[in-house]
C-alpha cells in the first residue's frame, strides 16, 4: 500500500492556493455579476460610492453666499 507524505511546506501551499482560488472566483463572480446586472438595468445609476460629481451646494461659492 502507498501513502502520500505531505510535509508542513506543501500542505501549507495547498491551503494557500485553495483560499486564493476561493477569494478569486468571489471576486469575480461579485464583478461579472454587477456587469450583468448593469447591462438589464437592474443597478442604479446614482451609486453614491462610484460618483465623483460635485453638487452646487459642496462649492464654497454657494457657501460664502450663504453666510
Amino acid at each position: 500500500m502507498n501513502f502520500l507524505y505531505f510535509d508542513p511546506g506543501l500542505g501549507a501551499m495547498i491551503v494557500q492556493g485553495v483560499v486564493a482560488a476561493a477569494a478569486g472566483i468571489l471576486l469575480f463572480s461579485k464583478n461579472a455579476l454587477h456587469k450583468v446586472k448593469t447591462m438589464l438595468g437592474l443597478v442604479k445609476e446614482d451609486d453614491a460610492y462610484d460618483s465623483i460629481d460635485v453638487d452646487e451646494e459642496d462649492t464654497d461659492e454657494t457657501n460664502d453666499n450663504k453666510q
